[in-house]
């Protein structure tokens, strides 16, 4: 997977954004001097009434990760102190990272008054001369104070850009060319000089440069969308259908992949992803905002895809994107917002409007959630994604024998070596053995781990601990749930789960000493999980370990444990455990072990 290059934000006096952001400069009407915009509060935060109350409300939103929140009191406390220098920089990064980069050009233009190479502002300035059409500004603005070779490539492609925009494609693809890049640089490079090439009419280019980008990456979707929309459209119909097909492999059903072979299977050719110069500027920012939310930067990469966004709204995957970096942060309400934008058109939307659906439940509108997406399945009778998202969040709320039923739909809607056919068995009988149906639990499991491949190795030890741990603990099939178990840890050994059953079993066979040692090291890895807890409290009462005993059940019961359950860890910090014999003592067959275990 192709890592495209973005660096760490650090906001204070001397906003630096490390590679990419580096650009700076600008013409006497960009630094023009223009007060942020101010933008209706449709929020639920009400504008404390002191200036220190709207730079310390903007500073606590700002630590929790609510952009939103932040930018309002920014922009609250900025109205009252316009020329403190630092609260201009916070403002206009919150700005930017709320999505108003009107407001946030606004500061920039104040901004870069006293420090013309503060890049973020320049980058921001750029973007709202491309906005405009304004190409001869943007290039103005991006070509002064780069630092770094990552800052040039991208104030490079940008410029390139520029130069598509004011239609001189000679100087578009030789500003590309002139960019020094290894591999993973020269890629992206690769890629933009091919969708200049067709913007501006060159499709031998086109295509020389976007099979170049493709050959190098073969695994990620935006070169392989660009190239095969390409081919198609230039006749190569099943050199298209190939390159679709082969990533179909990678990655099944992709909706983007999904898409394209009904289309270009029907005789239709799909449009180029790059409509015009503003939607190529987007297209440089969304794969470094991409990338910044693979490595974790998730300021870095809000105010790329906001950026994106701001040139071309429509961006599909940039919303998506977004609304993924939200989630990592736990802004759910945000998340939702961008979800809701992704257009009807998209090839994304069905899994938006799915994703729509569980982040409805995360905010707690279950009742909603569930209307949504059985909406949804009135609606795509067909769609197996929101099928299995409803049974999800039936799941959740306990609803197992509803859930299940809507699993089957989903089977039934499946053909024989579909490879999303073992989730769906996996998923249903898991809900079968929590509403206390176990002989189709049973028969779900084993089907599942049948269908599962043995290269999905996570997966794969999920299916063989949750069959496994069944039998264990309703005293079925011993010695083959053993081994299901070691191969699970074998597969995943940093799975507290999977190893705190391992040492469950263990403990139902009255082995107390391995149990101990099993649990110890999933208590460690998962700490705070109250079934684990539980567990090792139980091993250590009866190794003898009674005061660490009755601290791990407090543990587990102040951890929120299941309400059957915490009736049951109660009783045992009153009364201990009864007695269990010692292995050398324990009944011969190992299925009565089980069954006289605690």
């Amino acid at each position: 997977m192709v890592v495209f290059p973005v660096g760490r934000f650090a906001i204070g006096r001397a906003v630096a954004v490390a590679l990419a952001l580096c650009v700076a400069g600008g013409s006497a009407e960009a630094r023009r001097v223009v007060a942020p915009a101010q933008k209706p509060n449709t929020s639920p935060y009400t504008p404390a009434g002191s200036l220190e109350g709207n730079y310390l409300a903007a500073y606590i939103a700002g630590a929790s990760k609510d952009t939103a929140a932040a930018a309002i009191f920014y922009r609250e406390a900025l109205r009252e102190d316009p020329a403190n220098p630092e609260l201009l920089e916070r403002a206009f990064i919150s700005l930017l990272a709320d999505g108003d980069v009107d407001g946030a050009a606004g500061a920039a233009d104040r901004l870069t008054l006293k420090d013309p190479s503060n890049g973020l502002a320049q980058l921001s300035l750029g973007a709202r001369a491309f906005k405009t059409r304004q190409f001869a500004v943007a290039r103005t603005l991006l070509a002064r104070g780069v630092r770094g070779r990552a800052a040039d490539l991208t104030a490079s492609l940008l410029i390139a850009w520029s130069h598509a925009g004011s239609r001189d494609g000679k100087r578009a693809l030789d500003t590309v060319n002139g960019v020094r890049a290894d591999r993973g640089f020269a890629v992206f490079r690769d890629y933009h000089a091919g969708l200049i090439a067709e913007l501006v009419g060159n499709l031998p280019e086109a295509e020389r440069r976007l099979k170049s980008a493709y050959d190098s990456e073969k695994t990620t979707l935006r070169l392989v969308d660009a190239y095969g929309r390409l081919l198609a459209r230039i006749g190569k119909k099943d050199e298209a259908l190939a390159v679709y097909q082969a990533y179909d492999v990678i990655a099944p059903r992709h909706a983007f992949v999904r898409n394209a072979l009904a289309e270009i299977g029907a005789g239709r050719t799909l449009p180029p992803i790059v409509q015009n110069a503003q939607d190529g500027a987007a297209e440089v920012l969304y794969g470094l905002g991409s990338a910044g939310n693979q490595q974790g930067d998730e300021l870095a990469s809000l105010i790329y895809l906001r950026l994106a966004l701001y040139l071309n709204p429509d961006h599909s995957l940039a919303l998506v994107t977004l609304a993924d970096v939200f989630e990592r942060m736990k802004q759910t309400e945000q998340a939702l917002a961008a979800l809701k934008l992704v257009p009807a058109i998209s090839p994304l939307k069905a899994s938006a409007d799915v994703q729509i659906g569980l982040s409805l439940e995360q905010l707690g509108r279950g009742e909603e959630a569930v209307k949504h997406l059985e909406r949804l399945r009135a609606e795509r009778p067909n769609d197996t994604d929101a099928l299995v998202a409803l049974g999800g969040i039936l799941r959740m709320r306990k609803k197992y024998l509803e859930a299940a039923e809507v699993y089957g739909q989903a089977i039934d809607l499946t053909k024989e070596g579909d490879s999303g056919r073992w989730p769906l068995f996996y998923y249903r009988g898991t809900s079968y053995e929590r509403a206390k149906e176990w002989a189709k639990a049973e028969a779900d499991l084993k089907t599942s781990l049948e269908l599962v491949p043995d290269t999905q190795t996570v997966w794969k030890a999920q299916v063989l601990n949750y069959l496994g741990y069944s039998w264990v603990d309703t005293g079925k099939n011993i010695d083959e749930a053993f081994k299901m178990l070691k191969r699970a840890v074998e597969l995943s050994p940093r799975d507290g789960m999977i190893i705190d059953s391992l040492g469950w079993a263990y403990y139902r066979l009255g082995q107390f000493d391995e149990a101990v040692r099993e649990l110890e090291k999933a208590a460690e890895l998962k700490s705070g999980d109250p079934v684990i807890n539980d567990h090792l409290g139980d091993a250590y009462w009866q190794v003898g370990r009674r005061l660490e005993a009755r601290f791990q059940w407090q543990h587990a019961k102040d951890s929120s444990p299941e309400p059957d359950d915490l009736k049951k860890i109660e009783d045992k910090l009153q009364g201990g455990l009864p007695d269990v014999p010692k292995p050398a003592e324990a009944l011969t067959n190992p299925t009565d072990q089980i069954k006289s275990g605690g």
